[in-house]
């Protein structure tokens, strides 16, 4: 038994690609610097920028943006993007932490409209996933990340993933034109479910041209309506769609959105959804296997009460530098979150356990 990193991340490098059959190295994404933009690369995908950009930020600069924000964010290279697996593990042994569960980076943003590459590319990055897994010896996990773009495909890497570390699914709330209600996925959950897999659905966005259209006037990122924001809205659908219970096994989570939001869309699941003889149950996320993360900042004890004691959870973002980060937040929210030790044990360990199937032993 152990901490678990809820929310933690690799930043893609050259080296994910090696992971592409030979039949598909003409996908290999390759790589473009701005030129006076040291911090970050962008990926190039089908001939366009796709993707989340490469962070390449130096650790002298992350540690004084740490210094000036209040919260740790301090990694190295190498412990972002996998180079060295065992300087992951330490550094995890530093902050306490069992288990990390890795998200991809690459993926929050759509990277192609083309089936044939989303296969491709997401295959490389699976088998990627798998030997980093082996090689942590089962303390980094990680989400599959899927061809979702082809059904076929994306059930035929699933079973790759089971196999080989994965312990759950990354989703996008907008993958694409499709909603996450989208019937389209329902072999996706039928299988999540049977084979004890969970829907972790980071915020991201999973249609370019929603991106593009939410960005700043100035074209940089507003990852609040870019991102977060789809999240809240996945949440309402869910409930509202039904999913819960056509599902009944399956744990949808809703990670890096903070948790401060989720007594407002619950309060308008129930203005819009009870009724005299048909009312959400009071346990509305624990009946329905909605988990969640906090972040240090949020009213912890307040929102118990609408979340219950067993579906909130907490990461540190690790990897990247954005208003997530906070390599220390499992160690600062025992100091800081006004919660008892036994609280903090459930947030830090037994829910995301629960969460993501890795057991209580």
């Amino acid at each position: 038994m152990g901490w678990v990193d809820a929310d933690a991340h690799v930043v893609e490098s050259p080296h994910t690609w090696d992971y592409l059959t030979p039949s598909e190295r003409k996908f290999r994404p390759g790589l473009y610097t701005q030129e006076g933009d040291d911090q970050r690369q962008h990926w190039v995908i089908d001939g366009k920028i796709r993707g989340l950009n490469r962070f390449v930020f130096t650790t002298e600069a992350l540690a004084q943006c740490s210094a000036a924000l209040g919260r740790d964010m301090t990694t190295t290279m190498a412990t972002r993007d996998l180079e060295d697996v065992a300087a992951r593990i330490r550094h995890m042994d530093e902050l306490s932490i069992d288990v990390q569960i890795l998200y991809p980076s690459i993926f929050l943003d759509q990277c192609t409209e083309r089936p044939d590459t989303d296969v491709a590319l997401c295959g490389a990055y699976n088998r990627w996933m798998a030997d980093v897994w082996k090689e942590g010896k089962g303390r980094l996990r990680w989400m599959a990340t899927l061809p979702l773009l082809s059904m076929p495909d994306a059930l035929d890497q699933l079973k790759f993933a089971k196999e080989n570390g994965a312990c759950g699914i990354f989703m996008r709330a907008l993958e694409g034109t499709r909603q996450i209600t989208d019937l389209y996925f329902s072999p996706l959950y039928e299988e999540a479910q049977r084979i004890d897999f969970c829907i972790g659905l980071h915020q991201a966005n999973g249609n370019w041209n929603a991106v593009t259209m939410l960005a700043n006037p100035d074209g940089s990122r507003d990852f609040f309506n870019q991102y977060r924001i789809f999240n809240v809205g996945a949440f309402f659908r869910l409930v509202n769609g039904g999913l819960p219970k056509m599902f009944p096994k399956l744990r949808f989570g809703f990670i890096e959105t903070a948790a401060s939001w989720i007594p407002w869309v619950i309060y308008e699941l129930r203005r819009r959804l009870d009724t005299v003889d048909s009312r959400l149950p009071d346990n509305l996320m624990e009946e329905y296997r909605l988990f969640v993360t906090c972040q240090v900042g949020d009213d912890v004890p307040y929102l118990l009460n609408h979340t219950g004691h067993t579906t909130m959870m907490i990461g540190t973002d690790y990897g990247h530098a954005d208003s997530s980060t906070e390599l220390e937040a499992l160690t600062r929210l025992k100091e800081t979150g006004g919660i008892t030790p036994q609280i903090h044990k459930r947030i830090v360990e037994d829910n995301p356990r629960t969460f993501y199937g890795l057991g209580h032993c």
